[in-house]
Order: C-alpha cells, then structure tokens, then sequence
C-alpha cells in the first residue's frame, strides 16, 4: 500500500467498520483515517477521526471532499436492524445512503478507490440454482425479497458510477452470510437455539464466512482492490443437517408452509426484522458463490473453509456448556469419532 494513504470508513459504527478501522490504525503506511457514521463507534480507536454524519443527508457531499481521502470503504449497508433503528428504516440507510455516499464522491478529487462491502444475496436463492455463483451471474435470477430488490438497486446505481468514473477502482464486495464466536447477528442466535426448527424435506448446502475472513477480506480489498464484483466467501460448503450436527443443536422438522410464519414469530428474539423471507430462502435453497477472483485478484486466501467455520462456532459453544451436550448425533460422535 503507497504511504501517505487517507482513508474514509462509512458505517463506523459497525463491527465490520470497527474491525477495518482497528487492524487498518496498526498499519504506518497509512496517515490518516476518518469513521463516518450517524454513531460512534462501539470499540475504542486509538487515531480514527471520528465524523459524525449521517450518510441520507445530502450534506454529506460537501463534508467527504474535506478530508481529502484517496480511499472510501463503505461499510455502511446494514443486513438486519440495529438497535433503535427500526427495520422500515433499511431501504433508506442502504439505498439512499449509497446515492447520496456516490454523489459525495463525485465531488472528492483526491478519491482514488471505492470499496463496498456488499451482499451476496444479490444472486437469490433458488431451487434450480449453481452450485457455486459466479460474479457474471448477478441479475439472472428473480428480485423475490426486498432485501434483494435493495442489493440490486445499489448496485446498479453502484455500476453506473463506476462507469462514469473509469479513473477510478471501484470494487463491490459480495459476502455471503458471516458466523463466528464473537459475532451477534440473527443467524448466530437462530443457530443457538435450543431446538433449531428446519424446513421439512430440505437439506440446503450453506456456506458461511467466519467473521475473521470477512475482515480479512475487507482489509485485504482496501489494499489491493479489484474492479468489479468480487464474491466473499470460503471454500466448500456444508449441509444444514451437518452443521446442526457439528454444534450439537436438534433440530426440529417443521413443514414448509408454517416454517415462514414460526420465522417471523422468532424474529424479534433473533433480530432479524424484515429480513425472514430471506433467511427462510437461504434455509432452504442455500447459496454457495465461487470465491476464485478474490483469492487471484484480490489476493485473500481464507483461513476458515465452510466446515472449519463452523467447527470453530462449535467449539467456543461447547466451552461454554456445562456437562455432555444431548444432541444424538453428538452422543453417537462422541462413541464412534464420527462428524468430529
């Protein structure tokens, strides 16, 4: 990374924006670093200015050029609600916030890079769908939810940015849906359930990125970015029924039609909002993205592959559990070594 680099992190308050902000602060080759959010951030940040700003305003356009960044990592678009941000209040933080984070942009003549972390949700989750996706192959399938409507439309407008600017890199990074110890999202507490209802009849095969990775590839596409869509995930993937195994959770078959309407009775214990239909797609279809552009372009290997991922919520579920856990397939496990 050229020295002298002046960095600016939307969505400080985020994990993803905190972590970035705190591996990038150990890095002396970068001489400045700016964290934009609405919140300050829930870590302590040793030099990070922090901008309080909120990014729906159009204000933002005239306050971004004065910090003279050659760098914009958003991290800016949510996946879930927050805490006291309702989730009616998503289309607007992740639409229009882009736009208005865009415009702002245009007006920074300093800017040399645009990354954005983005969602793999753009690819859907269908019955017919590839084993891995390729990034070519946004758009091909049917908007079903409205989180997808809103990936899709900020993309686009993401896209034409990039190509009205072609001095500029501009990298959209596609994550597939994060897990890790530490992690507090809707799909870490769906999957600590005591009993983790599951659609009858489906087995999807799921992939997961270990919360490590995913700020590992952040870090990695700020400092190497690659033009385009770049998809963030790990190697491989793992059945439903294998990963349930492996944390020693039951499951509990519920048949399809009354899996949505249990889903969104859960959804404010898990914290998910408006977004079930998409968790309830992802449950039962899987999605799994071929990660080859990130590791050749990008440069990032992942340390986790899908099942080590896994293995690793596992194991810091089991360091906190007293006694043998009573999962079948834990118990026979433990007497045969098998799905250990």
């Amino acid at each position: 990374m050229p020295p002298g680099r002046r960095i600016a992190i939307t969505g400080i308050s985020t994990i993803w924006g905190a972590a970035l902000a705190r591996r990038l602060e150990r890095d002396p080759e970068v001489e400045y670093l700016a964290g934009i959010d609405s919140r300050p951030p829930a870590i302590e940040l040793a030099r990070t200015e922090y901008i309080e700003a909120d990014l729906r305003n159009p204000a933002t356009s005239r306050l971004l050029p004065s910090t003279r960044v050659d760098t914009v990592v958003h991290c800016g678009i949510l996946w879930y609600p927050e805490p006291g941000r309702p989730p009616k209040a998503l289309h607007e933080i992740n639409v229009i916030g882009t736009l208005q984070l865009l415009a702002a942009c245009e007006r920074t003549e300093t800017l040399e890079t645009v990354v954005v972390r983005g969602s793999a949700a753009i690819y859907g989750c269908e019955p017919a769908s590839p084993f891995f996706f390729t990034e070519d192959l946004a758009g091909r399938g049917p908007l079903r939810t409205r989180f997808q409507r809103d990936i899709s439309e900020l993309e686009s407008y993401f896209e034409n940015f990039a190509r009205r600017h072609p001095r500029l890199t501009c990298c959209m990074l596609r994550f597939q849906p994060e897990i890790g110890p530490e992690l507090d999202a809707p799909l870490v507490r769906y999957l600590s359930l005591p009993v983790v209802p599951v659609q009858l009849g489906y087995d999807p095969r799921l992939q997961l990125l270990h919360a490590e990775d995913a700020t590992g590839a952040l870090e990695a596409a700020v400092r190497r970015p690659a033009r385009g869509a770049v998809n963030v995930g790990p190697d491989g993937s793992i059945s439903l029924s294998r990963l349930l195994r492996l944390c020693g959770r039951p499951a509990l078959p519920i048949l399809a039609p009354l899996f949505e309407p249990l889903m969104r009775r859960l959804a404010g214990g898990l914290g998910a909002g408006g977004l079930v239909g998409d968790g309830v797609r992802f449950l039962r279809y899987g999605r799994g993205v071929d990660n080859r552009r990130l590791r050749d372009q990008v440069g990032y290997e992942p340390r986790y592959d899908a099942v080590a991922a896994v293995r690793d919520l596992a194991a810091e579920r089991a360091g906190r559990r007293i006694g043998p856990g009573l999962h079948p397939g834990e118990i026979a496990g433990r007497v045969t070594g098998v799905g250990r």
